[in-house]
């Protein structure tokens, strides 16, 4: 039973269970939220581009006020409050008729997004001990994938219904994070705060390691998340002609990709350096890249290697979200984790924000100087990766073994 468990925690598998079922609402909307805006409401490509931006433009502003929300009040009420501000601002945006009303409606998910990541993150570091925190990483990775990866393949047929489709995608996704909220509050127990650090965000400023690893992480997502997600699919159906249920596969086999190759990455991580496995994953999304630019010169190739580089992409994934959360999270003082894992989802929302705002506005002149781009950007944050290991303290530089311990939980910090 220990070794089915991972060493995870009987409220960690529920929580799991939850981001599942928020992820399978979320898949279904996301390939199709610049097609929804484009198309079904009629916005011009770069209006649509700038309300998806909006999602994670205002996730950026958000999400260091997060961080001390977190450290106050606790992961699970401020992941509560994150779930009931996305399942708002998902519904206004499936009854939105004018640009007006997507980006008011875009602003307040945007603002449930920049405090969900990081408060989901900190909840899942307090209820692992550090051995096992990859692990923990690693089976939410595989609950979010596979709802992303079902919710995207249903997706693509409801979205092929045109406009009503889209709609009824939207109240899904509004839905399932009314439904993650439910299980948050029912499953998990508060505990008591740890002692209080002064000195706020200038401590995790100051902390240099954990500021190169940011600035990496906003290349990495930038290339890795934010390209795949937002440029690929108005790509493949504008610029190649795919249809909506086959975009929605591509991101079907990007899921089953993480729901594969996590696990087994994970465990393939212990007792190896994190930079190599970060270095691996951006240089994995530099070969994707290049692929997406050479579905663009061949069109009997062309839906081929875009399931390669999807399934590429997933790999990459894999690795980099294997290190990222646990290493934040040793480097962070328990007290001030909630900043900490804010700053980093600061950096994730940044990268995220970077495909479509600016993005999309290079794919309406160039698919190829788009991709060629972020092949670039990708590349250079396999360099600074590397680069990061000697700002690392020694005890942190690889991916520990697991010990024999009970899956019992740990007290979540409020």
């Amino acid at each position: 039973m220990h070794r089915l468990s991972l060493g995870l925690s009987r409220e960690l598998w529920l929580v799991v269970i939850g981001i599942f079922l928020n992820y399978l609402g979320y898949g279904a909307v996301l390939p199709f939220e610049v097609i929804y805006l484009h198309d079904g409401r009629g916005f011009s490509l770069s209006v649509a581009g700038l309300v998806v931006a909006m999602l994670s433009g205002v996730a950026v502003m958000t999400a260091p006020l997060a961080g001390p929300l977190i450290d106050r009040f606790g992961a699970r009420a401020t992941a509560a409050g994150a779930g009931v501000a996305l399942a708002t601002g998902y519904a206004g945006l499936a009854i939105a008729h004018m640009p007006a009303q997507a980006f008011a409606a875009a602003a307040l998910a945007g603002a449930g997004n920049g405090a969900l990541n990081p408060s989901q993150s900190t909840l899942l570091a307090a209820l692992t001990s550090p051995d096992v925190r990859h692990r923990a990483t690693a089976v939410s990775r595989v609950a979010s994938n596979a709802g992303i990866g079902i919710g995207g393949a249903l997706g693509g047929l409801v979205a092929a219904y045109g406009l009503d489709g889209y709609v009824l995608l939207f109240w899904a996704n509004a839905l399932t994070y009314i439904v993650y909220v439910c299980v948050l509050v029912a499953v998990i127990r508060d505990g008591t705060r740890p002692v209080p650090i002064t000195g706020g965000y200038r401590f995790v400023v100051r902390d240099r390691a954990f500021m190169h690893l940011v600035f990496t992480n906003v290349a990495i997502i930038a290339v890795g998340w934010g390209v795949f997600t937002w440029l690929v699919p108005p790509y493949a159906k504008d610029e190649i002609g795919l249809s909506t249920p086959l975009i929605g596969l591509l991101l079907l086999a990007n899921a089953a990709t993480v729901v594969v190759a996590q696990l087994p990455i994970a465990k393939f991580a212990e007792g190896r350096r994190r930079v190599v496995m970060m270095a691996l994953a951006a240089s994995i999304f530099v070969g994707a890249c290049l692929l997406v630019v050479a579905a663009g010169v061949s069109t009997d190739m062309a839906y081929a290697a875009l399931v390669a580089a999807a399934i590429a992409v997933g790999v990459g994934e894999c690795f980099h979200t294997t290190v990222l959360m646990p290493l934040v999270a040793d480097l962070a003082p328990t007290s001030l984790r909630g900043r900490y894992m804010a700053s980093m989802g600061l950096s994730w929302w940044v990268g995220l924000a970077l495909a479509p705002t600016l993005g999309t506005q290079v794919l309406s002149l160039s698919p190829t100087a788009a991709f060629l781009g972020a092949a670039a950007v990708a590349l250079a944050a396999t360099v600074s990766a590397l680069a990061l290991e000697q700002r690392l303290p020694e005890d942190l530089r690889l991916t520990p073994h697991p010990r024999r311990a009970t899956a019992t939980a740990p007290t979540v910090p409020r």
